[in-house]
């Protein structure tokens, strides 16, 4: 492969940046900017210098052997002042070597990944971590890219390999002496797949929102303080707002950090019926969203009938508590009352909700686990069968392995890596 080079840090100033080089001619290319490189895995301070012999920075170096590094290749990372300059000339020095090119974005985990170092589940658990915003993303990504998932699939694919491998042989070995009935084992193991597969499908959905981010939508109706709630949840004038009846006449949607969760809340349109035309729009839009969202709020005024019935989990308070006498479950967004007890119960609801999570975290592995447990269902209908199909089960259950390949991206990937790697930035 090539020798590639990049900036692995943020880009623009900062107290220090990371270049990273990896490749075949890796350590070359360091010493010819830092002289003797330091032993592999020990860092050291170096005088950077171009070609001419000029000082370009005094950095700190490491270098990792292949395949003990990131990409499984030599690896050489110069940690440089965060000097946008010192950067660029760093950058400019190396691009003079022939043997290097300029890396494309997410080559280096691309490397990782034909490498053996990363399976693909957790490439894209490393495009999540780098993308968390929350105590629950990071803890979910950081969970893939461990290695988890990939961990799970192995033991599902064990399991259908001895699967196959006793259907086999008693089509290979019908003479031998090899048990004839191994349905009762095959069942088994398929039944601890399938139990297991239906289960991390089911949390996919948790996990992915847990990823994306809930929703939790404002409804009620016009001048219901839907708006002044939604500004004092984001401390800050958010949506606008007035003693105007339907100011809001489209979604507004603030996201947010509600203890350790990604929420979004959506201000919406108030619920009635209107001859305004722009306001109907913005009052059916409302709808669908709340419909939509994880959970609902809703701020009900006496006298005034819900366009929307509440379900499950969704909240029903009195809005505007600051205009009332003391009621039960009243909220004002305008002195703040009943606010925090609102976020509690929210992230309550929602943090229950998360602990159905399941390592799978897109619908791309959702999709892989769908296709192997729809391949199963079929093994264990031709199983029962009798022995006489064991042949059709066994091409069955090696669909289902496939399948389950594809999720780690062993086989049948390749039209998906230029896309996920599109999303890493340039120096990952």
């Amino acid at each position: 492969m090539d020798t590639i080079y990049a900036l692995a840090s943020a880009q623009g100033r900062a107290g220090v940046s990371v270049i990273r080089i990896s490749g075949p001619s890796a350590f070359s290319a360091g010493a010819s900017l830092a002289g003797p490189l330091p032993d592999p895995r020990k860092a050291a301070t170096r005088i950077l210098r171009n070609h001419h012999g000029e000082i370009l920075d005094h950095a700190l170096v490491v270098c990792f052997k292949g395949p003990r590094s990131f990409t499984g290749e030599d690896v050489v990372e110069l940690h440089v002042h965060g000097s946008i300059s010192v950067v660029q000339v760093v950058l400019a020095e190396l691009g003079l070597q022939d043997d290097l090119r300029l890396a494309e974005p997410g080559e280096f985990t691309r490397r990782a990944l034909e490498n053996g170092k990363l399976d693909l589940a957790q490439v894209e658990g490393l495009a999540d971590l780098i993308d968390a915003e929350t105590e629950a993303q990071r803890k979910q990504a950081v969970r893939v890219f461990s290695g988890a998932l990939g961990d799970r699939v192995e033991s599902w694919r064990s399991k259908l390999i001895r699967s196959a491998a006793l259907l086999e042989a008693t089509i290979d070995f019908a003479d031998e002496d090899v048990p004839v009935d191994v349905s009762p084992e095959v069942l088994d193991l398929l039944g601890q797949v399938k139990s297991d597969l239906e289960s991390e499908i089911a949390g996919t959905f948790v996990a992915e929102r847990i990823r994306l981010g809930f929703e939790v939508a404002l409804v009620g109706p016009p001048n219901a303080g839907k708006s002044t709630l939604l500004n004092r949840l984001a401390g800050r004038d958010a949506a606008i707002t007035s003693d105007i009846a339907g100011t809001t006449r489209d979604v507004i949607e603030v996201r947010m950090d509600l203890k350790g969760l990604p929420v979004t809340f959506l201000d919406t349109a108030g619920l009635r019926d209107s001859e305004d035309e722009i306001e109907s729009i913005g009052v059916a839009r409302a709808v669908e969203r709340a419909k939509s969202a994880d959970l609902r709020v809703f701020l009900s005024v006496p006298g005034e009938e819900l366009m929307l019935s509440p379900v499950e989990d969704d909240l029903v308070l009195h809005a505007k508590a600051d205009l009332v006498d003391a009621v039960e479950n009243g909220i004002s967004g305008k002195t703040g009352t009943g606010v925090s007890e609102l976020v509690d119960r929210i992230q309550h609801t929602l943090q229950q909700r998360t602990a159905g999570a399941g390592l799978a975290t897109h619908a791309r592995h959702r999709l892989a686990m769908e296709r192997a447990g729809s391949a199963l269902d079929r093994a264990l209908d031709i199983v029962a069968r009798g022995p006489e199909q064991y042949d059709i089960a066994a091409e069955e259950l090696r669909s289902a392995i496939r399948a389950l390949e594809a999720l780690v991206g062993r086989i049948d990937v390749e039209n998906l890596l230029d896309e996920i790697f599109s999303s890493f930035c340039l120096g990952k």
